[in-house]
């Protein structure tokens, strides 16, 4: 399976960052599922994000889904969808020829200092999705600190693990992020693709505020935790070629998903 790790730094406007999604996945020729991070509709501290939220037959999203479709790749992609209660859901775009649909950020980012359930209902569902014939699950920045959720995307056939972020600067964060990533596929021996926001930092753009608005440095784990891929601090996109096929032996030989007792 060919991955395209699309590491950007999304902008406050929805409409910018469209043309930025259609520019890298033509940058991803190949790929059979490209990979945008958390929040590309819209950046973290930029508009409010009930102003920007759409549903996902909204024109954004349809939108996206057409570039997919032209494409013929799976794409997903960070953005927001309207709660009745006036917050939103963080959610994960899933679109392509394979269907359109989302998965919505279970676990929120409540912690160094920032309060995202104040903005943000959580979601309540795990989700999988197929791409050639692969099942691939589907998370959200602060639920990669949750093992839980990633054995029961692997209960339910993911052999692939997807994590898009906008992962929050800070002391340490660089080294957590990969140590949570590495951690995460050897939980579930799977293969565990981590994709995030560039540092604006790389770019010009200077931190403003508490919000998290990314650090770089997307990775790619295998199922026995080894890095098998990573980008540096700025905005690029590669094409990572993964095998599934390593998710047999991996499991046969730590059988960690059948060995557990609770």
């Amino acid at each position: 399976m060919r991955i395209a790790l699309c590491q950007i730094v999304s902008g406050p406007d929805p409409a910018a960052n469209l043309e930025l999604v259609r520019e890298q996945v033509r940058r991803a020729e190949g790929a059979d599922l490209v990979v945008f991070p958390e929040a590309t509709m819209a950046c973290f501290g930029g508009p409010k994000l009930a102003e920007v939220a759409e549903p996902l037959d909204g024109p954004w999203a349809s939108a996206v889904r057409d570039i997919a479709l032209e494409a013929g790749v799976t794409v997903l992609a960070g953005m927001f969808t309207p709660e009745p209660d006036g917050r939103v859901r963080n959610t994960l775009l899933i679109t392509g020829p394979g269907g359109h649909h989302g998965y919505d950020k279970i676990h929120l980012f409540d912690a160094f200092g920032f309060q995202e359930s104040a903005t943000v209902a959580p979601g309540t569902e795990a989700v999988t999705f197929d791409v050639g014939g692969t099942t691939v699950g589907a998370a959200v920045c602060y639920d990669v600190r949750f093992p839980e959720l990633f054995r029961a995307l692997a209960d339910r056939g993911a052999e692939v693990i997807v994590v898009t972020a906008s992962w929050g600067a800070g002391p340490g964060k660089r080294e957590q992020w990969e140590l949570l990533v590495r951690a995460r596929a050897l939980d579930t021996t799977s293969w565990v693709v981590a994709v995030g926001q560039a540092d604006p930092a790389s770019i010009g753009i200077a931190q403003q505020g508490t919000a998290p608005t990314g650090i770089g440095y997307s990775l790619v784990a295998d199922p026995f935790g080894r890095v098998h891929a990573t980008l540096a601090d700025e905005p690029e996109t590669r094409v990572v070629l993964i095998v599934p096929e390593a998710v047999a032996p991996a499991r046969a030989a730590i059988p960690v998903l059948v060995n557990r007792r609770l």
